[in-house]
């Protein structure tokens, strides 16, 4: 196994360990704090890492598959995700704050399908 790969390996899961703890932190919680938004840029920028490297890996192409796709789809929800909770954060919008938990499960759960489909690729 590369060190490359290993490193690759390493930022997917600091990505699943943030993502999760913020999303479900904010769920319990009932609010959007600052510090679960700065765990959402955290997880997407481990994220981003990963698949920087695991592109690299696999020669820097977009593949047009299920984990590609879905992926990529991930990437821009996460992004998206992290910077709404940036603005409603800078906004003070209270009632946003109280209801922003909703979306962030739904991210999460889109998320888990590229990961998921990467842990079978890595397996098989």
């Amino acid at each position: 196994m590369s060190i490359l790969l290993i490193w690759a390996i390493i930022c997917m899961t600091l990505a699943l360990t943030f993502y999760t703890i913020g999303v479900f932190a904010e769920r319990k919680m009932g609010t959007l704090l600052k510090w679960h938004c700065a765990v959402f840029w955290l997880g997407f920028l481990c994220d981003s890492t990963g698949t920087t490297i695991m592109g690299q890996l696999s020669g820097n192409t977009f593949s047009f598959s299920l984990h590609g796709i879905t992926g990529l789809i991930a990437l821009l929800l996460m992004a998206f995700h992290a910077i709404w909770a940036t603005v409603i954060l800078i906004k003070r919008d209270d009632q946003a704050k109280k209801t922003f938990h909703k979306f962030s499960i739904v991210v999460w759960s889109v998320w888990l399908i590229p990961y998921i489909v990467g842990l079978f690729i890595g397996m098989f």
